[in-house]
């Protein structure tokens, strides 16, 4: 069991009286002045009083007096724990209970091994650096203070040359976006014009091509007309043409296709038919008509002789009479005319050539 009982006087130990201090002698001849040590207590000193000071901000000295004020801070905590130190120790007994069930001090939060607090410590610490740090650092920020940056107009520098070429490089990025965008709408316009060239030159072959079929199917039908067609006479010289205008022809111009021969020359049929008449027709001398399937009509006039009657049935190529010079003529020939089934006069050569006879 511990003891209540105090502490012997013996244990105790009695502060020697502290010399009074001397500020210098008076005026006059008073004597000197002595003041005894005042050691404040709660009753002798005055609590502040709160709202009615303002602490008036000054440019350009903030940091200086925030660094002067922590300096002062860390001072008076030194000097408060040397005038302690300087004390003599006071004993204080406890209860044996009491004093067998606190804790070591080491292991009390906030103290450290020397018994003084770690939160006291780590102030006087910041006020150390604080004091100790440039005042140019003021203004940088935490990534300036990692980059290694410790002068606030050397990170503003550096700022503004990150800001500089971090805007350099979103315009490179624009001009290589309008680059490629550019290269894009250029290369669908090359696209665009050789589609269109290519379905131009397509198209143009398709015709080609379709007219090409078309020709050659012109030319086998006129090959195979041309089989079923022949020239009316041979060993011959055209001397007149269809509409040719003359005074020889009672009408102004000629009216059918002139075939200069010898008289005696045989003379055929163009194309298979019938005969529909065969004499004397005036001006035209002996005329055959030959009237072919279709119902078109053949007039051969000026023969000399005629070797079919009406109603005859002749075909391709057959002598139906010979060339001679009666009628109203100037020398032996074969007149030649062509009348549609409505009685048209056409141009003989033409209606020739488009079913394969070239005269």
């Amino acid at each position: 069991m511990a003891s209540n009982k105090p502490a012997s006087e013996g244990s105790v130990a009695t502060a020697a009286p502290a010399e009074p201090y001397r500020f210098g002698r008076g005026e006059g001849n008073e004597p000197e002045r002595t003041w005894g040590e005042w050691n404040p207590t709660e009753e002798t000193v005055r609590p502040p009083v709160r709202g009615r000071h303002r602490v008036t901000k000054q440019r350009g000295l903030a940091r200086s007096s925030t660094v002067l004020g922590v300096g002062v801070i860390a001072a008076v905590g030194a000097g408060g724990i040397a005038t302690a130190q300087d004390k003599p120790a006071v004993s204080i007994s406890l209860p044996d209970v009491i004093a067998d069930n606190l804790p070591d001090a080491k292991s009390l939060p906030g103290i450290g091994s020397s018994g003084t607090s770690t939160t006291d410590k780590k102030a006087s610490e910041a006020a150390q650096a604080l004091a100790q740090a440039p005042l140019s650092t003021a203004g940088l920020t935490v990534a300036d203070t990692e980059q290694g940056a410790t002068d606030a107009g050397e990170a503003l520098r550096a700022r503004i040359l990150q800001q500089a070429e971090q805007q350099q490089a979103e315009a490179a990025a624009e001009q290589r976006a309008a680059a490629e965008a550019a290269a894009i709408q250029q290369a669908a316009s090359a696209a665009k014009k050789q589609q269109t060239e290519a379905e131009k030159a397509a198209a143009e072959r398709k015709a080609e091509a379709e007219a090409a079929a078309q020709a050659k199917a012109e030319q086998e039908r006129i090959a195979k007309l041309a089989a079923s067609f022949s020239l009316p006479t041979s060993s011959y010289t055209i001397t007149s043409t269809f509409g040719q205008a003359g005074s020889l022809w009672s009408s102004g111009h000629h009216t059918g296709l002139d075939f200069a021969a010898p008289t005696g020359t045989p003379v055929k049929a163009v194309h298979s038919g019938t005969v529909k008449s065969a004499g004397w027709s005036g001006s035209y001398g002996y005329r055959t008509v030959l009237e072919l399937d279709d119902g078109t009509e053949v007039w051969y006039a000026h023969q000399s002789s005629m070797t079919v009657t009406v109603g005859q049935k002749v075909a391709t190529g057959d002598v139906i009479g010979r060339v001679g010079a009666t009628g109203n003529v100037t020398g032996p020939h074969l007149h030649l005319e062509v009348h549609t089934a409505g009685g048209t006069g056409i141009d003989p050569m033409s209606w020739l050539r488009s079913r394969g006879i070239n005269p």
